[in-house]
């Protein structure tokens, strides 16, 4: 069976190196089943839930340009199993992505689940859309209520992808995942603060 990823990833100069490192058995006689050129139900839940990713673009003189995108839970938007778009917001006005998706569509994100130590990577082609071109799918991926003002929209056409193993990954946790794992202790307290209250009401009424 195709392992989409790695088809695309493994280059002459990759494949030389893992036969150098005895690893290239693993991917030439790769016989699994990988659903690599669609999304699944999950991975249309773990994107619902990230608000960011690392995007990585290559300019017209061969560089390469790894970029943080962040935004509300699920700003990266599933229009249809292989294809994501979000809504690109006013930033720091270098533009370095976006000029060279110009001259380069190919991009690849990473996605990372730091709690969970998941990790998500893909290879997609990105086409640039004015707001104005499409007020439709600028609806649909523009958040209420966040305060940031819209430059453009990225539509990515994905080409492969692939999960990767948790090794390695050392797990973070937002403000808010550490606030919701410790609501508990908080109510838990506050309870027993009450019983305090409580107890010594009832025996300052013994005095």
């Amino acid at each position: 069976m195709p392992y989409g990823f790695m088809d695309v990833a493994r280059t002459p100069g990759v494949a030389a190196v893992q036969a150098e490192m005895g690893a290239d058995d693993v991917w030439t006689s790769f016989k699994g089943h990988r659903a690599f050129d669609h999304f699944t139900a999950d991975e249309a839940t773990f994107l619902a839930q990230r608000d960011s990713f690392y995007i990585a673009s290559v300019s017209e003189t061969g560089w390469p340009y790894v970029q943080h995108r962040g935004g509300p839970p699920g700003f990266l938007k599933m229009l249809d199993p292989q294809t994501l778009a979000f809504a690109d917001y006013r930033g720091n006005r270098q533009y370095i992505s976006t000029g060279n998706f110009r001259a380069n569509d190919r991009a690849c994100l990473i996605l990372m689940d730091y709690a969970r130590r998941a990790r998500l990577k893909m290879y997609v082609h990105v086409e640039t859309l004015a707001p104005a071109a499409d007020p439709a799918m600028a609806e649909r991926v523009t958040d209420p209520g966040y305060r940031a003002s819209v430059e453009r929209i990225f539509r990515l056409r994905l080409v492969a992808f692939d999960w990767n193993c948790p090794q390695h990954i050392v797990p973070r946790f937002s403000e808010r995942e550490i606030a919701t794992a410790v609501q508990p202790l908080h109510d838990r307290l506050a309870a027993l603060e009450r019983e305090n209250a409580e107890l010594r009401r009832q025996l300052a009424g013994r005095d």
